[in-house]
């Protein structure tokens, strides 16, 4: 671990970031254009103590999770990402495999859509960032762990709490393009990878997902138009745009309405209420 390099850089990076770059206000006072140490340690969902004795050269050697934390609260690009992995005496992660890594350029669309549902996820389903208005949408998928973290093991695992969120009738498609969105990622990453786990553990668990894997259904394509349900306000008609990274491992989906519709007004409506109303479960 090469601390001043680690810090001197922490600090390079923190001045260069504006707080419009990460959704924040500039506010009063504020003696320089970059960041305030405090702003980093909540964007990378750390304490201020730690952040600051990083860059003060005292701090103890960060973890491969925090350094993933702070690439994206600095939108470090992936060569970026890698050198900060190495002064802080960490292997560069593998840029085949899955990570919480968010795409630069996928986060900086994300935050400036405060008005309607946006997530990020990667090619295991796991969601890696969501706006406000996805949060009430979908849920807050921040304190999930493991292979809860990925919606495609949700789906088949805990159908009662995941897939009210669909019309009855729309299930059994959603059900195809989970498994075909699996398969991409199987395909890409090996049997041997994350990927290769959940398939073995959702064959294991779900004989719907292994009847559904035998037919080798290949895709990782979203529905333009469909039908989600919120449990205060009922269903809401979305169109979906997909933005995938250059190799397809992430894609930001963004869900709209046309103006002046009924559905428009419940989108809006969404950002209102935030993850107040949301209560996991239709009563």
């Amino acid at each position: 671990m090469d601390r001043d390099a680690l810090a001197d850089f922490l600090t390079r990076h923190r001045d260069a970031v504006r707080p419009s770059d990460v959704g924040l206000s500039p506010g009063p006072r504020r003696r320089t254009p970059g960041l305030r140490r405090e702003e980093v340690a909540q964007l990378a969902a750390m304490s201020t103590d730690y952040y600051t004795r990083l860059e003060q050269r005292r701090g103890p050697q960060p973890s491969t999770q925090m350094l993933g934390s702070l690439a994206r609260a600095l939108r470090l690009t992936p060569d970026e990402r890698d050198y900060l992995y190495r002064v802080a005496g960490h292997p560069a992660p593998d840029r085949a495999a899955v990570t919480d890594y968010v795409a630069p350029g996928l986060q900086r669309v994300l935050d400036r859509l405060v008005d309607t549902p946006a997530l990020v996820l990667n090619a295991l389903g796991e969601t890696l960032l969501q706006n406000d208005a996805a949060r009430a949408l979908f849920g807050d998928a921040g304190g999930l762990t493991g292979m809860e973290r990925s919606g495609i093991y949700r789906w088949f695992v805990h159908p009662e709490q995941e897939r009210w969120r669909y019309p009855e009738g729309d299930q059994d498609r959603q059900s195809r393009a989970q498994v075909a969105s699996l398969r991409v990622a199987y395909g890409s990453l090996g049997a041997d990878s994350r990927a290769g786990d959940m398939v073995r553990e959702l064959t294991r668990r779900s004989a719907e997902f292994a009847r559904l894997w035998d037919a080798h259904e290949v895709s990782r394509r979203f529905e333009d138009h469909k039908v989600l349900i919120h449990p205060e306000i009922g269903p809401i008609e979305v169109d979906c745009q997909a933005l995938l990274t250059e190799d397809e491992s992430q894609v930001l989906l963004v869900l709209t309405a046309p103006p002046r519709t009924e559905a428009e007004s419940k989108l809006r409506l969404l950002t209102v209420l935030g993850t107040q109303a949301f209560a996991g479960e239709p009563t």
